[in-house]
């Protein structure tokens, strides 16, 4: 009988890979047909590190294949992506039981033929481990080659995103971004200011045997080091959110207004962030564009008991149906998901080098609509979660030449609780990975003049 764990991760992998979900979609499906939870961890620990390793498992399946990845039948190359996998990071695993399973897991896909390539490359792989062919770290990084294969196949990232951040950040800096988004992201909250303050949620997790240390920047964010914290889950006490994500609301000000629009606003971490920020008074609307996010923006605002949070569902793309304006207007705008491969590794090999025009040329549009509900004296903010200036500052500097009448706003001299550390030298909010330990994400904030 082969591991159900392991059917899972293949099912999850050929479903990212075909395109029909992305990782984390794949993988919240798949745990609804596992009944075991440490079923559901492997599967989900076998897929993430899939698609994380993805470039040192393809090289070296192509090596000991002695044929081109494309060459490879699609359901056979996940079979082996995966058991590859187990063999070089999952080592509590038996190897003669990782070969079995993946053998008849080959034959279970239909492709009984592949048998014993399938077994032949992964013996290989499992003899080789201690030495395997891949390419070194340079002895001169002004070996520009050697540089970019060791960073994209060692390190397993796109090659043309590898070279953008070798220019912009030079060697060290890459390597650096590489190995973080090659780790684990955290578990990282956010406190729920709305039903407790953050010592007294400190003090009911330290109850359950929950262990947590502070964020360095976000001043609600907690770190997991040990524990699983679900009865303060169940009760809405935190939100699940990265720190860096957890920046971009402190953008609104200590006092964001009475009236405050969130224009993509699921899942709703950023919503209910502000929604704590107003005290719970005021009007804080939020929309997204599909059912599917409407419905998770949904539960997020009743779980963490937003009363003062009116949903409207509405596309960015046109212009927006309301007939007031509002004091703020987020626009945490929809975007590559490049500064966030830690948390999302599926992400490097889906974008594309050429996606990112397309994306800045909606987001400059979403932007332009967003603007028109911007109250005289009001607060723009346009975010993202992406490492690439296409999308951020050339983004925002389009914008301010087709919108005289708003001025863009150096951080450090407005009223807002981001630290100073994570805003850069033209005044935006920006995180780096191997500066600050985080996510990359970019802010800027305009004021529409009165």
């Amino acid at each position: 009988m082969i591991g159900p764990a392991r059917v899972a991760a293949y099912d999850i992998l050929r479903a990212v890979t075909a395109g029909r979900a992305d990782l984390p979609t794949a993988i919240a499906h798949a745990r609804t047909r596992l009944k075991d939870e440490r079923d559901r961890g492997l599967a989900a620990e076998i897929a993430t590190g899939v698609q994380r390793w993805r470039a040192v498992l393809d090289h070296l399946i192509a090596h000991f294949a002695k044929r081109a990845i494309d060459r490879l039948d699609p359901q056979v190359l996940e079979i082996l992506r995966l058991s590859a996998y187990q063999l070089l990071y999952l080592t509590r695993v038996p190897a003669a039981a990782v070969v079995d399973d993946a053998v008849k897991l080959t034959g279970r896909a239909g492709k009984r033929s592949a048998s014993g390539l399938v077994n032949a490359v992964l013996r290989s792989i499992s003899r080789n481990r201690h030495a395997l062919p891949l390419p070194q770290r340079p002895d001169d990084a002004g070996d520009r080659e050697q540089a970019i294969a060791y960073l994209s196949i060692a390190l397993s990232h796109p090659r043309w995103l590898v070279e953008r951040w070798l220019e912009r950040y030079g060697f060290e800096a890459t390597e650096r971004w590489l190995h973080f988004d090659n780790l684990p992201a955290p578990l990282t909250l956010r406190v729920n200011r709305l039903r407790i303050p953050p010592p007294a949620l400190v003090a009911r997790l330290a109850r359950d045997d929950v262990v947590v240390r502070p964020g360095r920047f976000a001043p609600d964010a907690l770190i997991v080091e040990r524990g699983h914290p679900r009865r303060e889950a169940d009760e809405g006490l935190f939100v699940v959110q990265d720190e860096a994500s957890q920046l971009v609301p402190l953008l609104a000000g200590k006092d964001p207004g009475a009236r405050v629009l969130d224009t993509c606003a699921s899942p709703g971490g950023k919503t209910s962030a502000l929604a704590a920020a107003m005290n719970g008074n005021g009007c804080l609307v939020a929309c997204d564009v599909r059912d599917r996010r409407m419905r998770l923006l949904r539960r997020t605002v009743e779980a963490t008991g937003a009363a003062n949070v009116r949903l409207v569902q509405a596309d960015l793309l046109r212009p927006l149906p309301f007939s007031q304006r509002f004091d703020c207007v987020l626009v945490d705008a929809p975007c590559s998901g490049l500064g966030i491969l830690r948390r999302d590794p599926d992400i490097r090999w889906r974008r594309r080098e050429d996606d990112l025009t397309t994306l800045a040329a909606a987001q400059l549009v979403m932007l332009q609509h967003a603007a028109a509900s911007v109250a005289p004296g009001g607060r723009l903010i346009y975010a993202t979660c992406s490492s690439e200036p296409e999308e951020n500052e050339a983004v925002a500097y389009a914008f301010l030449a087709t919108a005289p009448e708003f001025a863009t706003v150096d951080l450090r001299r407005l009223d807002t609780s981001v630290p100073g550390e994570v805003v850069d030298a033209r005044g935006h909010l920006r995180t780096l990975p191997h500066v600050h330990g985080l996510e990359a994400f970019f802010g800027a904030v305009f004021l529409l003049r009165s």
